[in-house]
């Protein structure tokens, strides 16, 4: 099976520079597609046009475009063999990356693949707690963020969930894997495309076989049996949306004779000579996945067992088994060593002894379901714990932030500026009160709420302009005061002449004219926090006097009755004076 020119590394490479952000995604998407079913050699190539396509999104910037790229590059070294362990510092970064822009979808999609990548470490437990996680942040994502708009929304919602199901099937927790699965559907019931809807069926066909097998482990037949037939229905179901995926594919053959998993429902739920033929021409390693390739060899062999072949049915199940031995999943290694034990059983398996090792097998068996079932409890427990102590981080983060423009409130800047204050890291610590002029007039023009729209402009004006590191808090009113660890007088000037700069540059509609005094000072050695906000707020009525508009440093004050600080004494750096910005 091969990808078309364009999906490898032959053939010329688009300019990158030159396509749109949609064009990378759509690209990104296309190519996580194609890396699920093409040959070992075609997964390395797609891994270095996927690097390429993330190195571009980096370059632009744009917070949700680079964490889905993050997702792809991650996602693309966890399926190709021998590459897992590269995934996760690109995980790594993809947490990190979603926590500092918000993006919340993405940070559960985060914890969820960390979760495959712990599964494939062996981690079960670790890759559990992830996706406690994940859910946890995914239950309190209810409402769409109207920046992504609601299909986008939808589909990344669906896309996180169907990360979750993957770990969860893998661990056997079928329960909770069914209900993932179904509301990921449910996410885009009104707007799944053909690729969506296939790869949904698909995914649904592994999770009802392999949740059959398990329950043939317990003697729980019957129930086996149903799962079997479910999956057959869903295998038919998937010709349809398959012919127009993005999967690479045959055209005008069907999906059951090129997609393992499909012709494996079929066959379980009827396992007969007439599917021989197609699951041999599927069950070749460079074709499948590992657990899957053991879902078609199962298959196989029961065909062939049924078909009086059983020599043949041993082989298949031993090569499987031989060449899986690394890259096998836990469950799916039982389900082959059941399977083998259950064909290479003597013709006196019905005596005592034979019997006594099968009665053995099938209690040990059950308790593996009960410890199965305790499985689905510390997932629970642990989404519930995941939950609780998100809501506590909300409820102190509200404690801490403005509501009106997001920015930390008094109270956080008071705590950062004594924790700043004390740390030797921190220092030179420039502090600036940042006053708005002529907002008074905008609440006595316009109204109240577009004052308010002025204030929520101007913070997130104030906060790009400056270093990740540098506070931006508001002090009340119109006042906004800023923290600069590390900067010494001139940089900070430089810094803040910046924002106000920023802010006059503003269009009239968001700022209404409005423009910033800044007073900018030092903190000095031993002194209190209201002690530098004094003279930080004295600088400031300086820059008022001085027309606005520009930032300034205090050259001369009083001795404050209150505190019984002295004024700052006039600056010896020339960059200190009072600069109108340009």
């Amino acid at each position: 099976m091969r990808l078309t020119e364009d999906a490898t590394t032959s053939g010329r490479r688009p300019a990158l520079a030159e396509m749109s952000d949609a064009w990378l995604h759509g690209r990104a998407r296309e190519l996580g597609a194609a890396i699920q079913r093409v040959s070992y050699a075609e997964q390395l190539d797609i891994v270095t046009s996927l690097d390429e396509l993330l190195d571009e999104t980096q370059r632009r910037g744009e917070p949700l475009l680079v964490a889905q790229l993050l997702r792809y590059s991650a996602m693309a070294r966890l399926v190709t063999r021998g590459l897992a362990a590269e995934a996760e510092p690109r995980l790594d970064e993809m947490l990190a990356h979603t926590r500092r822009h918000g993006l919340a979808l993405m940070r559960a999609d985060a914890h969820a693949m960390r979760g495959r990548r712990l599964v494939i470490a062996k981690q079960e437990d670790a890759a559990l707690t992830e996706i406690a996680r994940a859910l946890a942040i995914l239950d309190d994502s209810a409402v769409p963020d109207r920046q992504v708009g609601r299909r986008n929304w939808d589909r990344m919602l669906s896309t996180t969930l169907v990360d979750c199901w993957l770990v969860l099937n893998q661990l056997g927790v079928y329960e909770a894997a069914e209900e993932a699965i179904a509301r990921a559907a449910q996410a885009i019931r009104d707007s799944a495309s053909p690729h969506e809807i296939a790869l949904q069926l698909i995914n649904r066909v592994k999770m009802l076989l392999g949740w059959g097998l398990r329950l043939e482990r317990i003697e729980r037949y019957d129930e086996g049996a149903d799962k079997f037939r479910t999956a057959a229905s869903m295998a038919q179901a998937a010709e349809g949306p398959f012919t127009e995926s993005l999967f690479p594919r045959k055209a005008g053959v069907p999906a059951i004779d090129q997609v393992g998993v499909l012709a494996a429902a079929a066959a379980l739920a009827s396992p007969d000579s007439s599917h021989i033929e197609r699951l041999n021409s599927l069950v070749h390693p460079e074709l499948v996945f590992p657990h899957e390739r053991e879902i078609i060899a199962i298959a196989l062999a029961r065909c062939l067992d049924n078909d009086g072949r059983r020599e043949d049915a041993l082989q298949v199940l031993k090569e499987v088994r031989e060449d899986n031995e690394d890259g096998s999943l836990p469950s799916m290694r039982l389900n082959l060593a059941r399977e083998l034990a259950r064909l290479d059983t003597t013709p006196d398996y019905a005596s005592g002894a034979s019997q006594s090792l099968i009665d053995y097998a099938t209690i040990l068996e059950t308790e593996m379901w009960s410890l199965r079932e305790s499985q689905i409890a510390t997932l629970n427990a642990r989404r519930e714990h995941e939950r609780l102590s998100a809501e506590h981080g909300a409820i102190t983060q509200q404690a801490l932030q403005d509501p009106l423009t997001g920015l930390p409130n008094r109270r956080a800047l008071d705590e950062k500026l004594r924790s700043l204050a004390s740390s030797a890291d921190a220092q030179p610590l420039a502090v600036a009160l940042v006053d708005l002029d002529g907002f008074k007039d905008v609440n006595d023009k316009q109204s109240h709420a577009e004052g308010d729209n002025v204030l929520r402009v101007i913070a997130s004006t104030l906060r790009d302009a400056l270093r990740g590191d540098d506070v931006v808090a508001r002090y009340g009113g119109d006042e906004f005061i800023v923290l600069l660890p590390g900067a010494p007088a001139s940089a900070a000037k430089q810094a803040l002449g910046r924002s106000v700069n920023a802010v006059a540059s503003l269009p009239h509609h968001l700022s209404h004219g409005v423009t910033l005094s800044v007073g900018l000072v030092s903190l000095r050695p031993q002194e209190r926090a209201e002690q530098v906000l004094a003279r930080a707020d004295a600088a400031m009525y300086q820059a008022k006097r001085g027309g606005g508009n520009q930032v300034s440093s205090v050259n001369s004050m009083a001795i404050d009755p209150a505190t019984g600080w002295p004024g700052e004494d006039a600056p010896t750096d020339p960059a200190w004076d009072s600069e109108q910005p340009t």
